[in-house]
């Protein structure tokens, strides 16, 4: 019996490209996204497996739940979540959209919990699945000029790595992808794509390719890229402050 991958943000980056990992190994998938004719286009692009689309926008209040009883009417088990639906914003806070600040939050932090809230009971009950967050570098340091952004992801690490060491010896295993910045459209939505940080963008099939590995070794965290891994490592070890100041200047234009 094939297994059954869900996968949010799935019309593309990261999760179209997980998505062609995932149907490569012979798995059924759930995607989830806004676009529902982009969704079916994809649907059309697979042959040999079950494909299922969502639409759902993921950062209305509710749709973790709505998704979750849509797959529970299916009568699909999903033997992997990949919580991969995100966004983030350029700007100083209090100039930014409150709304969409808001929305943001809604996506990055209290869809993905309640997602893994939902599926997580009868993975346990099975003893066996696999969870999949995608955080950001941006979770080792405070971000000015995307301070919500980076927040939400530091929450995602600090969920996902809690989940860890909850779940040892149940079966289930949580791996947090945490990508620098990366060839999606990411960059446009957050307007980051002129900005230092996108200079050496890493493109998202190699990323997808990456965190794709790593959860199926269930390792804990991974970090793509040899500079985010130096990064990364420096600023565990410098005072937030600067670590602070080094985000705000790479925040900045080229």
């Amino acid at each position: 019996m094939k297994k059954t991958a869900l996968i949010t943000g799935a019309t593309s980056g990261l999760g179209y490209e997980f998505a062609k990992l995932f149907a490569k190994d012979g798995y059924n998938l759930v995607l989830v996204a806004r676009n529902e004719n982009t969704l079916n286009e994809i649907k059309q692009s697979y042959s040999n497996i079950e494909v299922t689309v969502i639409p759902m926008d993921l950062s209305t209040p509710g749709a973790a739940k709505e998704i979750f009883e849509k797959v529970e009417q299916k009568g699909i088990s999903v033997d992997v979540l990949v919580n991969n639906a995100g966004f983030g914003l350029m700007g100083k806070f209090d100039e930014l959209d409150l709304k969409k600040q808001s929305n943001m939050i809604q996506l990055n932090i209290t869809a993905l919990t309640e997602l893994t809230y939902y599926f997580l009971p009868k993975m346990k009950q099975r003893n066996n699945g696999r969870i999949l967050n995608v955080a950001s570098t941006a979770a080792f340091q405070p971000g000015p000029l995307m301070a919500v952004y980076f927040a939400s992801k530091a929450y995602v690490l600090s969920f996902s790595e809690a989940l860890v060491e909850e779940l040892i010896g149940t079966g289930v295993t949580v791996t947090t992808l945490c990508p620098g910045a990366t060839k999606t459209n990411f960059g446009a939505v957050a307007s980051v794509e002129n900005s230092k940080m996108f200079s050496s963008a890493m493109s998202s099939d190699v990323v997808a390719k990456q965190g794709y590995e790593a959860l199926m070794r269930g390792k804990r965290v991974i970090v793509t890229g040899g500079l985010n891994k130096a990064g990364v490592l420096g600023a565990k070890f410098m005072p937030r402050s600067l670590a602070a100041k080094i985000s705000k200047y790479v925040a900045g234009e080229k």
